[in-house]
């Protein structure tokens, strides 16, 4: 018993805070709008019984869905976030593999030390964090002023309310996500291992690559899922440090929400966009199972 239970645990949390939410907006989106509250018509009545069942499948359609593939502004939203959620990704590995590096290659008595310094910035607001940007990004801001002191620019930069600022705003925000996995595997490699590659007549440029990269390309694909994900999503960051031209789908989806109070229009947009991010992970965790099989 004691073992179904523990079994059970998770599978209860994802039906709690996964696939029942998911069903609620599922049901939104196959909904009709209409000036009520909430704003929408369900099309499923679940009161009526079996009768509202049958009546639900007889009317279903998917003009929601359909009105999406209308609007070129949903698709272009789509892909500018892809792109810009892919090249945040791809900055913050840059950045946070070498830190992550150095942190599991430090003295053990300043490991701790280093591991608070980053998670220190989850101890402030993150809307507090990115509301700061606009204070170093902005014209009059301290990059500015710092550039120009050391006479490095003439003229104010053109930083903020740009697809720069959101980039540097999400790399900054998600940093943590991809340094803490790969500092987890890092400090748990066998250093003997690269010992044995440099006697083998591998270079430390070589080993680093044949040995040390092979060994964290878990905690690197688990961190690039970390920051890959709830970037392509954000809605704060392209907010507050883009401009009007930074076209993000989460933007998009809150307009639908709170501006249009479109409803099912939004929740649509939200079932493709979570389709997005699953069919790649289930892939992937398939290949990864195939890849076991295949060792075993």
């Amino acid at each position: 018993m004691r073992r179904f239970a523990l079994i059970a645990l998770p599978y209860l949390w994802l039906l709690a805070l996964f696939l029942v939410p998911f069903l609620i907006v599922l049901k939104i989106s196959l909904s009709d709008i209409a000036l009520a509250i909430p704003p929408y018509t369900p099309t499923l009545d679940l009161s009526a019984g079996w009768e509202g069942i049958k009546n639900f499948f007889g009317a279903l359609d998917f003009e929601n869905f359909v009105f999406l593939t209308g609007d070129d502004l949903y698709w272009r939203s789509y892909l500018s976030s892809l792109k810009i959620a892919g090249v945040s990704t791809l900055i913050t590995l840059a950045v946070g593999y070498p830190i992550a590096y150095g942190m599991a290659r430090a003295a053990p008595e300043w490991r701790p030390t280093l591991l608070m310094l980053v998670i220190l910035p989850f101890w402030t607001s993150f809307l507090i964090r990115v509301y700061s940007w606009i204070g170093i990004l902005s014209g009059e801001g301290f990059l500015n002023q710092f550039l120009m002191w050391t006479g490095l620019i003439d003229a104010p930069l053109q930083i903020l309310a740009t697809n720069t600022a959101v980039y540097i705003g999400i790399v900054y925000t998600y940093l943590p996500f991809m340094i803490l996995p790969i500092y987890a595997t890092l400090e748990k490699m066998d250093e003997s291992l690269l010992e044995a590659a440099e006697d083998l007549g591998c270079s430390k440029l070589s080993a680093f690559w044949l040995v040390t990269i092979p060994l964290s390309r878990a905690g690197i694909v688990a961190g690039c899922f970390l920051v890959f994900i709830p970037a392509i999503g954000e809605f704060v960051i392209p907010s507050l440090l883009g401009g009007s031209d930074t076209l993000m789908i989460g933007k998009v989806l809150w307009e639908e929400f709170f501006s249009n109070r479109d409803w099912p229009v939004a929740s649509a947009v939200a079932i493709v966009l979570l389709l997005i991010l699953i069919v790649p992970i289930v892939l992937f965790q398939r290949n990864e199972q195939k890849a076991r099989e295949a060792e075993g």
